[in-house]
């Protein structure tokens, strides 16, 4: 009856609240088959995204799927998100869960008995205090335009709330616990029927008065409450680039790639020169223009460098040089090597020094070692790092590798 399908049209719904609002703490009670945590996974701003269900075995048949895909870990995310599934009731307090921006409860009070009902806004409104809570239930003026429905739409249900019953539930939790509700709902009536019956899943979106300054979140409140009766069933963390470690092997696999491409294009102009019998200055000066441009495009990390540097200053940190043999470019060289040296932004938070080495010739290298020495390239780099910047990272990498500071 519906397009797109009704339990799509309930979960877009939280999307658009995640979008526009953008939570950082998400909790799904009820999750089942973690349907709804596999898309809010994809978006950006949340950075702990938990699931609760009574039925543990349901959750671990589809929790594998929540895994970092294979692209996660290639291209990280500046982006940080932690993920976990918990099986317990919505009627017991756990401590743990205390302070999310968001709660939602997708068609599930339905199943609890009405018992439970309050102890659920007991648990949800009272303990948890969340800045946002969404609730969404069947709306039985609905049903009637249901084909084929008799009784309940699930027979597990154990009630199913006309629109006032459920706005009398929602207010009374609103009073008791210091929130306000806004209704509304998906899965729109027949024309000329929508303001006879409703939606057919309405909700409830309620905020808590006062936002962040309106609610208690202190796990100290009482020695009562801090208990943890929820069982862990799975968590992980998605690779971010502020883990220093993989922020770290990002940096080292980018510049490697792009040294090898340098070495690459250097040896295939040098093997064009020499079978040229050598066009003199203006072969090197060409060369030379050729290796800028390939400097240029190693500076253009696509993930790492979000905020590049600007011209001058970029002109000032890279150099790119050679000699071949007695005749040299600049006076700061260095025999067969190419040096790329550049400072990289990320994000504003990160700032990263790279230098990087590339010999030629691996039979030559203490040849090269000093020539570097004698070319006042190896006094230059000493003399740029003040004694306040003598703990560093510094890796060396056997003859044809790259060293990095």
């Amino acid at each position: 009856m519906f397009s797109p399908p009704l339990h799509r049209q309930r979960h877009q719904f939280v999307i658009d609240f995640v979008k526009r609002n953008k939570p950082l703490k998400v909790l799904d009670l009820g999750c089942g088959e973690c349907s709804l945590l596999k898309l809010l996974k994809f978006h950006h701003g949340i950075d702990l995204l938990v699931g609760l269900d009574l039925d543990g075995a349901k959750v671990k048949k589809k929790m594998h799927a929540l895994a970092p895909l294979s692209t996660d870990y290639l291209q990280p995310s500046y982006d940080q998100l932690r993920l976990e599934l918990y099986q317990g009731s919505v009627t017991q307090k756990d401590a743990r869960f205390r302070g999310f921006d968001l709660v939602t409860s997708i068609e599930l009070i339905e199943h609890l008995t009405l018992a439970d009902v309050e102890l659920f806004s007991e648990v949800v409104f009272g303990h948890m205090t969340p800045l946002a809570v969404i609730v969404s239930t069947p709306n039985s003026e609905y049903n009637p335009h249901l084909p084929g429905l008799e009784g309940f739409r699930h027979s597990d249900h154990k009630f199913e709330w006309t629109r006032a019953e459920f706005k009398s539930w929602a207010l009374k939790a609103c009073v008791e616990f210091g929130y306000e509700v806004e209704f509304t709902g998906v899965g729109r009536a027949p024309p000329g029927l929508q303001e006879c019956v409703g939606f057919c899943s309405q909700i409830g979106v309620f905020h808590r008065l006062g936002g962040r300054g309106g609610g208690n979140v202190s796990l100290n409140d009482g020695a009562e409450e801090v208990f943890f009766p929820y069982t862990l069933l799975y968590s992980i963390n998605y690779p971010s680039l502020r883990d220093n470690n993989i922020l770290r092997r990002v940096l080292v696999s980018e510049v490697l790639c792009w040294t090898e491409e340098l070495k690459s294009r250097w040896m295939e102009e040098t093997t064009k020169r020499n079978e040229g019998g050598g066009s003199g200055g203006g072969g090197e000066e060409e060369g030379l223009s050729n290796h800028v441009r390939s400097a240029e495009k190693l500076t253009a990390c696509e993930v790492e460098m979000r905020n590049p540097v600007s011209e001058d200053q970029e002109e000032e940190d890279e150099r790119v040089f050679w000699t071949n043999g007695q005749r040299r470019l600049e006076s700061r060289t260095s025999h067969r090597c190419v040096s790329v040296r550049k400072t990289m932004n990320l994000d504003n938070s990160v700032v990263v020094t790279l230098v990087v080495r590339l010999f030629s010739d691996l039979e030559e290298e203490e040849e090269d070692r000093k020539v570097l020495e004698d070319s006042g390239f190896a006094e230059t780099r000493q003399s740029s790092d003040s004694p306040e910047q003598k703990e560093v990272w510094e890796e060396n990498v056997p003859p044809g590798g790259c060293s990095f500071k």
